[in-house]
């Protein structure tokens, strides 16, 4: 075993970190601050033959192994307990193409720099709200985010990729290449193979109006109500997010931080022109704190970076909803007055204008009939203040769900095991399913959130 070992090590361009190495527990360190896992190799690869090599090596010894892109995950699911992590990270590279405006990217990159290339260009991919996400994880689960109600999701602009399988071939997959892993990567996660690179539609976006608007934390059913009337009318060039959470400190004014609100995170992508007449409707909600203005793209994708640095302590809850009845308003309420810590909130993002378009079968992606994919999650730096924060997202969660479309946005899960994976993918299970059986018919992609092939 030792001699395969060091063949296979000397096939890898990259370093292959091992726990006896130096930097073995920097290395081994994910987003999230509550995963501990201690793999048996973390091979940091630098081009694809390093990841052909790592599969291979990997099935062909039976060892477990679990794919780590550029970014957060926040159920850990980049990494694993004694198998082999193939870390993307060296993976980096974006290129704008200017003729018909689309961006290849590495698959180790993350947002921030996708986001850094476009802009001079005047453009945008869409692609969640905080810039340290990675960019392979977020594609293949969906990518929701404030450009969502004008350009869909990010796998709505997804146009090919190129991916190592389970055998350790590559292949290129778009709408007229292997259609059904084309189709299958768009929202069924890392099951069917590592994306190395991808290639996505940009669109114009260079400066957007955006920012938060607050209210106190009583208000919250009156002002989900009148939300979900309001931003689903609204011209798609405004996208808002709402939410239940403390403001934690600076840069908000000293009277706010430490009170809990619900607040609304908008972001505007029209003419400025417009924005005064189109916001109107917001202001005579008289928020008791805005802070909306005009802001190049990249400055509202890092607003809240530096509130959520690498190692806190995370965990995560997710539901779609189809409305915002008054049952489920006044658990808002409820579950909004008892956040635990500074960092702990719920996001509800709107799945309405381009993102509602697709059909419910034309991805994996199975909820476009809802209104909000939403989030529940328990933050905080003390490791001794796990068990609160997970307890209240939990509950949190637990009492939202009757209200809930049964299934959840996968970017937003933990390990909730097989059952919870199926009502994700509703009517597309079946069909995700066959296409796994054919491409990854002994499971080697199962460190995710796992589509099981037939045995």
């Amino acid at each position: 075993m030792e001699a395969k070992f060091e063949e296979f090590k000397a096939q890898i361009r990259g370093e292959v970190i091992l726990p006896d190495n130096e930097n073995y527990d920097e290395s081994r360190k994910v987003y999230n601050g509550m995963i501990n896992k201690h793999p048996g190799m973390i091979i940091m690869c630098v081009d694809v033959a390093d990841v052909i090599a790592s599969v291979n090596y990997g099935r062909d010894n039976n060892i477990l192994v679990a794919v780590r892109g550029g970014g957060h995950n926040g159920g850990g699911l980049g990494i694993c307990d004694d198998g082999m992590v193939i870390d993307l990270s060296g993976l980096k590279f974006v290129r704008v193409n200017t003729a018909d405006n689309t961006v290849r990217v590495g698959g180790g990159n993350i947002w921030g720099e996708v986001d850094h290339a476009t802009h001079p260009f005047g453009l945008a991919v869409p692609a969640g709200i905080i810039s340290t996400t990675g960019v392979g994880g977020l594609t293949l689960g969906g990518g929701v985010g404030h450009l969502s109600r004008k350009y869909g999701l990010t796998i709505d602009n997804l146009l090919e990729a190129d991916m190592v399988l389970a055998d350790g071939s590559v292949v290129t997959v778009s709408a007229d290449q292997n259609e059904d892993l084309f189709w299958a990567i768009r929202g069924g996660g890392g099951n069917f193979g590592i994306v190395t690179s991808f290639k996505f539609q940009a669109h114009p976006v260079k400066t957007v109006i955006g920012g938060p608007t607050l209210w106190p934390i009583e208000r919250t059913e009156e002002i989900m109500e009148w939300y979900h009337g309001f931003i689903h009318n609204a011209e798609e060039d405004l996208n808002g997010f709402v939410a239940t959470m403390i403001i934690p400190g600076p840069p908000f004014p000293d009277e706010l931080h430490l009170k809990k609100f619900c607040g609304i995170v908008w972001c505007y992508t029209g003419d400025p022109e417009k924005f005064n007449e189109l916001f109107k409707p917001v202001l005579e909600k008289n928020p008791i704190f805005q802070h909306v203005g005009e802001m190049p793209y990249p400055s509202v994708q890092t607003l809240f970076d530096g509130l959520f640095p690498k190692g806190l302590q995370w965990y995560w809850r997710a539901d779609f909803f189809t409305d915002l009845g008054p049952e489920a308003r006044a658990e808002h309420k409820k579950y909004g007055s008892m956040i635990p810590t500074p960092l702990s909130q719920m996001h509800l993002y709107p799945i309405s204008g381009a993102a509602s378009r697709p059909g419910l079968t034309d991805t994996p992606w199975a909820y476009r009939d809802a209104k909000y994919a939403g989030v529940f999650v328990g933050v905080d730096a003390d490791p001794a203040n796990a068990e609160k924060i997970t307890d209240w997202a939990k509950s949190y969660q637990e009492a939202l769900h009757p209200y809930s479309s049964g299934g959840a946005y996968t970017n937003f899960m933990m390990d909730e095991g097989q059952e919870r994976v199926r009502d994700s993918y509703r009517q597309n299970y079946d069909r995700l399913v066959n296409i796994k059986t054919e491409y990854d018919p002994g499971n080697l992609f199962r460190v995710n959130q796992n589509i099981k092939p037939k045995s």
